[in-house]
């Protein structure tokens, strides 16, 4: 018989093993390499939190922000009710960043199968370095490309098909409102379609080659492979990439949409991000601004939990 003394010193020592003094104490080294990033969330992601009070008080620049006289919930009031900006705002934003992200996925998918499909290594190559050569291009010059190419009267697609009689006047892409949200969709898929398709290959390199081999000797061909294979190996990247960009679906490249936004078509191109500028910088309404920001913030944490409870219910995998 153990004496229960003992039994509870060896108890003890197992639970002071596990516990989570000793798993900092041995992790240490790890959690120091960890400190600076989190030294940076906490003061450019987390700090700023603190400044939300603005938007409940009539905060103007010059003022100590705990002097300003308090206005409780009137710029949101006026975001929901006094203003139509809310509706055009929020669809413009959820329109245009769920759809680029259905279709960057998707292609990404698509493409990543067809290119791990090929068997010239220098042709694969190739083809892999001009599809995320337009991930490293700023906006800046990729909006000069694009008006280089669809620009009304100079650009080189309208000109050859005027020219050649498909149509009689060129199209404005840039500035008629029906097209903008095609634009936007064509030029994220340009930019991020390289770049996705490496997280799917290296999913799709992840995957034993025994199961290839074996599926082979049962006479499965390419693309039964690629559909009992492939595809169910790379489904739990394609979740997670879901989710970790459903978080973000009111968040717009600022820089993107400052380029393409323009008088003609501001009213299907003005998201979150671009209104935000226009009344916290443009217009000095800071408190009308930080309001803005803090119902964009709480819906995409909403969007987060809904898409991973989703993932979670129909796919049985998520983040939490």
């Amino acid at each position: 018989m153990v004496d229960s003394g003992a039994e509870a010193k060896i108890l003890k020592q197992k639970n002071n093993k596990t516990g989570l003094k000793y798993t900092i104490y041995k992790q240490r080294q790890l959690l120091l390499m960890l400190l600076p990033t989190l030294i940076v969330l906490a003061v450019f992601t987390y700090k700023p939190i603190l400044s939300w009070v603005i938007a409940f008080k009539d905060y103007r620049i010059g003022k100590s922000v705990w002097k300003a006289e308090w206005t409780g919930f009137a710029s949101f009031r006026e975001f929901f009710m006094d203003s139509t900006d809310a509706v055009d705002v929020l669809r413009n934003t959820l329109v245009i960043n769920i759809g680029a992200l259905v279709i960057n996925l998707t292609c990404a998918l698509v493409f990543a199968i067809l290119l791990n499909e090929l068997k010239n290594k220098y042709f694969k190559s190739l083809v892999q370095t001009f599809s995320l050569f337009p991930f490293f291009i700023s906006w800046v010059i990729g909006y000069s490309l694009i008006l280089i190419f669809f620009s009304v009267n100079s650009g080189f697609v309208n000109m050859m098909l005027v020219k050649y009689e498909f149509i009689e006047e060129g199209i404005n892409l840039l500035g008629d409102p029906k097209y903008s949200w095609v634009l936007m969709f064509g030029v994220n898929l340009w930019k991020s379609l390289g770049y996705n398709a490496i997280i799917f290959l290296a999913a799709i390199a992840g995957i034993d080659g025994q199961q290839y081999e074996a599926a082979e000797i049962d006479g499965a061909g390419r693309f039964a492979k690629i559909r009992h294979i492939t595809l169910p190996s790379i489904v739990p990247t394609l979740v997670v990439l879901l989710i970790l960009n459903s978080g973000m679906l009111l968040n717009s490249n600022f820089e993107q949409f400052y380029l393409f936004t323009n008088p003609t078509n501001v009213a299907t191109m003005q998201v979150f991000d671009m209104y935000i500028y226009e009344f916290g910088l443009k217009l000095a309404r800071f408190p009308y601004a930080t309001a803005v920001s803090i119902v964009k913030t709480i819906v995409s944490i909403l969007m987060l939990i809904i898409v991973n409870t989703l993932c979670k219910r129909l796919a049985g995998r998520s983040l939490f």
